[in-house]
C-alpha cells in the first residue's frame, strides 16, 4: 500500500528496544515537527482553503500525538530530552530543485510529506508487531493508522493540485531516490534513520 522501494530491515526494532528512550524522544519531536509542517502549509498557500481546513485539523492531531508520546516519556520517570537533526528528512528534502512555480513548491512540499508520513507508518507498523514492551505495541499500532491516513491525505492533495501524471511520475522517483537514503540509514534509534 505505502508504496516504499525498500522496506526497513526488521533488526532496526532490535536497536530501538535497546534504546527506547531515544526512539520516544525523537519521535515527539518527529510529531512536533509534523505539526510545524501542518502550520508552514497554511501559512504558505492559505489560498488553497481545502487543503488549509486539513491542516489546522492535522497540526491539532499532530500536537495531540505530541502529548501521548511526551506523556510516555515522563511515564518512563525520563524528560523530553533535547532535539537533534534528523538526516533522512534532510537527505529526502534535496531531491526537488528549489524554486518553481507557487504550485510547484506546494506538490514538492506535499510529497515529501506524504513518504515522511509513509515511512513512519512503516515503521510503527514494524514496532506494533515486534516490539516486547506489548502496550508500546499497541501504543504504536493506533499511531500507524493515523500516519497511513496522513501519507494518503498529502498524496491526494499533491495529485489535487498538480498534473496527475507528472506528480505520479514524481512521487515514483522520488520514493526511489528514499530507497537509495535508506541504504545507509537504519542503525539508529531514530524514527527514520
Amino acid at each position: 500500500m505505502l508504496g516504499l522501494k525498500l522496506p526497513t530491515d526488521p533488526r532496526w526494532v532490535n536497536i530501538v528496544e535497546k534504546n527506547i528512550d531515544e526512539i520516544l524522544t525523537d519521535h515527539a519531536y518527529c510529531e512536533q515537527k509534523a505539526a510545524s509542517t501542518a502550520i508552514s502549509l497554511i501559512v504558505s498557500f492559505p489560498e488553497y482553503t481545502e487543503l488549509v481546513e486539513e491542516m489546522v485539523a492535522l497540526s491539532r492531531e499532530e500536537m495531540g500525538h505530541f502529548k501521548m508520546v511526551h506523556d510516555r516519556i515522563l511515564a518512563r520517570g525520563k524528560s523530553l530530552g533535547r532535539d537533534r537533526k534528523d538526516e533522512y528528512v534532510i537527505a529526502l528534502t534535496r531531491f526537488f530543485p528549489k524554486g518553481g512555480s507557487r504550485t510547484t513548491q506546494l506538490v514538492h512540499r506535499l510529497l515529501y510529506a506524504a513518504l515522511i508520513e509513509a515511512r513512519s507508518c512503516e515503521r510503527f507498523r514494524l514496532l506494533s508487531e515486534q516490539l516486547q514492551d506489548k502496550e508500546l505495541a499497541v501504543f504504536y499500532k493506533k499511531l500507524m493508522i493515523s500516519e497511513a491516513g496522513h501519507y494518503t491525505m498529502f498524496l491526494g492533495f499533491a495529485r489535487k493540485y498538480g498534473d496527475v501524471d507528472e506528480v505520479n511520475r514524481k512521487w515514483q522517483d522520488l520514493l526511489q531516490h528514499e530507497a537509495n537514503i535508506m541504504k545507509d540509514l537504519g542503525t539508529k534509534e531514530t524514527v527514520h534513520g
